[in-house]
């Protein structure tokens, strides 16, 4: 509740939690101007990833370092291979699915896509743990899920038959991030969740190289425009690194249940910035499915029975 946050950690909280979730949206306008200069989504991954890679190694060593004498948790098997698997689906694995979407697809219509994550959480949590899903939730998933519906309308009419595959890609991908979310709660829990981030970030990062250097030629980097060099350095700084590290800072002023709300913030700033820097349309079918999408997801994640969201 608002009242309870000190007024003046409530507008730093406020600002930076806003800041962060502007920063993450950009990244969609990132990819698709990129891919104006040619480049695939192999090779802009991991220029992305790459160029981020050490930040989040130094993020994680600096979250592992002990602070006024505890030392944190040290690092078992079992949390290396969960470090590992958290990289795959919820870094590597998404962030391929998402860059591979955008290819196809508008940037508002990716960002209301994987807005859905709090639902997929909800559902995800229904199956496999057989959490019941209270009437609000059902009520926000429908409500969500139809703003959707309504955009791809919008969006089959402009882009063709490609939208089915590039909303494929990215509800994909969205999926792969739920499971990340439904699986590092307990994680986070024990190695904190800047030193989780900052590791399986890394590890994704790793993947995303490998990836690229098994499927690409390495020559072929300097065959790249220089706008697209640009362009992965404000990706990997701007939409990559200083959002995880804004939000964050954010959470730990505001607590986790307002910095997500502050987050719905996000959905519209890439409307803004879509419409801005890629002359996408922004017509009332764009406008009133986000709104959907947004109101869904606040009933969804703010029913009075709904389940905790990791």
């Amino acid at each position: 509740m608002l009242p309870s946050v000190p007024t003046p950690r409530l507008a730093s909280g406020l600002t930076l939690a806003v800041l962060g979730a502007v920063a993450f949206s950009g990244k969609a306008i990132i990819v698709k101007l990129a891919y104006r200069h040619g480049v695939d989504a192999i090779t802009l991954l991991m220029l992305r990833m790459a160029l981020a890679l050490p930040f989040f190694v130094l993020m994680a060593w600096w979250a592992g370092k002990p602070r006024r004498g505890v030392q944190p948790e040290s690092l078992q098997w079992r949390d290396k291979l969960g470090i590992v698997w958290l990289g795959f689906t919820g870094y590597y694995l998404a962030s391929f699915l998402d860059f591979a979407g955008l290819a196809y697809i508008s940037a508002s219509f990716e960002r209301l896509i994987l807005y859905l994550n709090p639902t997929l959480v909800v559902l995800l949590g229904a199956l496999f743990y057989r959490r019941a899903i209270s009437y609000y939730q059902w009520l926000g998933l429908a409500i969500s899920y139809g703003g959707v519906v309504l955009v791809f309308g919008h969006e089959a009419n402009l882009s063709g038959e490609g939208v089915w595959l590039g909303s494929a890609l990215v509800f994909g991908s969205a999926v792969s991030y739920a499971l990340y979310l439904s699986y590092s709660g307990e994680m986070v829990r024990r190695l904190g969740a800047l030193r989780l981030v900052g590791w399986a970030s890394a590890v994704a990062c790793i993947l995303c190289i490998a990836q690229f250097l098994v499927l690409r030629p390495l020559a072929g980097l300097w065959d790249l425009a220089p706008q697209v060099w640009t362009l992965s350095l404000i990706n990997a700084s701007v939409c990559t690194v200083v959002p995880v590290v804004l939000v964050m800072l954010g959470i730990e002023r505001l607590g986790s249940g307002l910095a997500a709300q502050v987050g719905m913030v996000g959905p519209m700033s890439t409307l803004m910035m879509a419409a801005l820097f890629l002359d996408e349309p922004l017509t009332a079918w764009v406008l009133g499915g986000t709104v959907l999408v947004v109101a869904g997801v606040f009933v969804c994640t703010r029913s009075p029975r709904a389940m905790p969201v990791a």
